[in-house]
């Protein structure tokens, strides 16, 4: 069985990526991180546990499945995230140079694993 942790270094290999962090949904309180020196998890993890609640709760009011995969774009890199079942969600904060394909589909496996 491949453990939480391995499965977030796993995902810290692909290029660009500056670290993750697997957060309870309800709340954004981080569950485990690994994070490069410098990078503050705790704040992106709130503002995506946020984000993902509200897309959900948008998304069943209007009759919609809940959305599977975030891509929160900003000028120098981006936050990605992926559902783990209802409970978390696994986060990834990458830097402008990222292969983001690559690392969403790193992001999706890891989250399959761990729901």
């Amino acid at each position: 069985m491949t453990t939480p942790t391995a499965l977030l270094e796993r995902v810290n290999a692909v290029r660009g990526v500056r670290g993750t962090v697997l957060v309870a949904a309800d709340d954004g309180i981080v569950v485990a991180e690994s994070l490069m020196q410098g990078v503050d998890g705790r704040a992106a993890a709130a503002l995506v546990a946020s984000l993902a609640m509200r897309l959900r709760r948008a998304a069943e009011a209007a009759g919609r499945r809940p959305p599977t995969f975030l891509q929160l774009q900003a000028e120098r890199g981006a936050v990605l995230a992926a559902p783990c079942g209802m409970d978390l969600l696994l986060v990834a904060i990458v830097g402008a140079d990222a292969n983001l394909g690559l690392a969403r589909l790193e992001l999706l496996e890891a989250a399959g694993k761990l729901a």
